[in-house]
Order: C-alpha cells, then sequence, then structure tokens
C-alpha cells in the first residue's frame, strides 16, 4: 500500500486518459472531481448502499465538495485515490479523498465532500440509516475487507 494512503480504507487505482488532459497539458481541474466520485462509488461498493438505496429509496445527495490541488498531474501515470469518512452526523457524513501520483510518488490533491442522506421516495432529506453508520464504522475500523 502507498503510505501516502495509510488511514484510506478504500483506495482505487486507474491510468490517467489523455483526453482528461486540457490545453495546459495537465488533467483538467474538473476532472479530478469525478477521480474523487470514483472513490466515493467504491466506497459505496463496500458499505452497501446501493442495495439500501434499491430496496428503501435512500441515498445521498451531494452538499458540497472542494479540492485542494498540489501538483499537476499529467499523462502517462497511473493514480491512486483514497476515500474515507472522518465525520458522521445524524443526517450527514464528510468523507475526505487523496489523490497520489504513481509517477511521482506525490500528493497531487486532496479534497472534502460532504453527503446528506436522502429518500428518493419522499424526495426529501432523512435521518443516516443506522446500517449506513454502521458499515461505515466497521470499514473504517477495519472490520470490512473487500
Amino acid at each position: 500500500m502507498n503510505e501516502k494512503l495509510q488511514g484510506f480504507p478504500v483506495i482505487v487505482e486507474f491510468p490517467i486518459a489523455w483526453g482528461e488532459m486540457d490545453p495546459q497539458q495537465h488533467v483538467n481541474n474538473v476532472v479530478y472531481f469525478r477521480y474523487m466520485e470514483n472513490a466515493r462509488i467504491a466506497y459505496y461498493d463496500r458499505i452497501g448502499a446501493w442495495q439500501l438505496a434499491e430496496e428503501e429509496g435512500i441515498g445521498t445527495v451531494l452538499h458540497s465538495t472542494d479540492c485542494r490541488y498540489r501538483i499537476p498531474l499529467t499523462y502517462p501515470d497511473t493514480i491512486s485515490v483514497g476515500a474515507r469518512v472522518t465525520a458522521i452526523e445524524a443526517d450527514r457524513f464528510t468523507m475526505e479523498y487523496r489523490i497520489v501520483s504513481n509517477k511521482l510518488g506525490k500528493v497531487a490533491a486532496e479534497g472534502k465532500g460532504v453527503l446528506v442522506a436522502f429518500d428518493f421516495r419522499k424526495n426529501g432529506k432523512t435521518a443516516l440509516p443506522e446500517v449506513l453508520r454502521r458499515n461505515m464504522e466497521a470499514l473504517e475500523a477495519g472490520m470490512i475487507r473487500e
């Protein structure tokens, strides 16, 4: 495991695509949010979020997100993106992300997102389901493996 991603229970890795580059010859700033989204989706896979959404109509919506760019990414490279939950509240949680360039061995960006529990059948905010809370806590504690 990359030591720069220690403490992140979910890590995804993929190559940078040529088409993600912009005219300044580095990965466009918007693409970093897609990288973070991919890590969030992998995290959701691990905590059973999709099953809950299908069975009960409860999922999450993105409340806010940000990204701190540290170094530019360029093609060719492979990146590793870590995701972890750092705070859980009654109706939301905060997820942190770290993007690491494997070619450079450096942190390229760090970000976070606040996600709110949402009942898609009632079209409104709801309490964070206890099963998601328990599964996030278990994943963060290393009790859920791939």
